[in-house]
């Protein structure tokens, strides 16, 4: 019996000795640094290519990055008592403080990887591994541009101002993608509104990725497998660190959309306006720049999405 007592004890301080070593680790070892293997690549632009470039990043990227003043220096993303404080970074054309010294293929690799010019991880928030090469193109040459937004602040965002668990999930579950794709990736024929509309929602926009049921179970390659695909539920923290329930977008009539129109959805995704008059929360913004065809794809290819019925707390109201 001493025996197996003393075993029990020595398994048990040799289990103790691991999770404060573990612990050790979390709290006070450097963030990981990858490597950085950027693509040859050297983007021309043109009026259209920049124009479209604006397009996607005054929609989608100035969410996060557009400060108080109209420029994509940055801003506050937000504070999380468990997790810590987040700032979007400076992505402005400025050396240091911005993206002004990357490369364009050092450029094409943090939008696709998440990894920065230094081996940092900018988080899985700022990976695109589906967007289409023209799209990424565009994107580079609009940051390039001598558009306002993105001339160069001197205003270097705060290091991530991590706690415990937030230093946990950086070095150890939030990894980049793995490698830069090798074979080219077509933006499909908006003619082929199925295909084109599957593109919007899981590439171009990556509706999927706030509207599945959470960000750690999303399939960054096979977004269909994500689990709850469309159905909602995943909390999209805020600036102030509340957390708000995405909506199911899936076609059940109860839960989902159902039960609306076209003209319904496109109300909701460009203005921003519920079809009981509601205002959107502003976790999703006005996607006012979308084109027609844009809309249609996405709702004829959010109709062919299984539904699933999910009700979905949102702003004390279930829809």
């Amino acid at each position: 019996m001493k025996k197996a007592l003393k075993i029990f004890g020595y398994l048990m301080l040799g289990l103790l000795a691991i999770v404060i070593g573990l612990a050790a680790y979390i709290q006070f070892s450097a963030i990981p640094v990858y490597p950085v293997n950027p693509p040859a690549l050297t983007i021309t632009p043109d009026s259209a290519l920049v124009a479209e470039g604006r397009r996607i990043v005054m929609t989608d990227c100035a969410h996060c990055h557009r400060a108080p003043d109209g420029k994509l220096s940055g801003d506050l993303w937000f504070e999380d008592p468990d997790f810590g404080t987040l700032w979007t970074g400076n992505i402005t054309q400025h050396p240091e403080a911005g993206i002004g010294a990357y490369t364009d293929g050092e450029l094409a690799l943090l939008l696709r990887t998440g990894i920065k010019r230094d081996g940092h991880f900018a988080g899985p928030w700022m990976t695109f591994p589906l967007v289409s090469d023209q799209d990424l193109a565009a994107i580079i040459a609009f940051l390039r541009s001598d558009a306002p937004e993105v001339q160069a602040v001197d205003k270097p965002q705060p290091l991530a101002d991590l706690k415990f668990l937030g230093k946990m999930f950086v070095k150890m579950i939030l990894k980049p993608v793995a490698t830069y794709p090798q074979q080219p990736i077509p933006t499909p024929s908006p003619a082929d509104t199925l295909a084109y509309g599957r593109y919007l929602a899981t590439g171009r926009w990556e509706c999927y990725r706030c509207h599945s049921a959470s960000f750690e179970t999303n399939n960054d390659f096979e977004p269909e497998k994500s689990t709850g695909y469309f159905s909602g539920g995943n909390p999209v923290t805020t600036k102030e660190g509340l957390d708000i329930n995405s909506a199911n977008i899936t076609p059940d009539p109860e839960t989902g959309i159902g039960n609306w129109t076209l003209a319904q959805f496109n109300e909701a995704v460009r203005f921003g306006k519920h079809p009981d008059g509601r205002s959107l929360h502003p976790a999703m913004p006005p996607m006012s720049m979308l084109t027609d065809q844009e809309i249609n794809a996405l709702w004829a290819y959010l109709r062919t999405v299984p539904a699933i019925h999910h009700p979905v707390e949102r702003n004390g109201q279930q829809q």
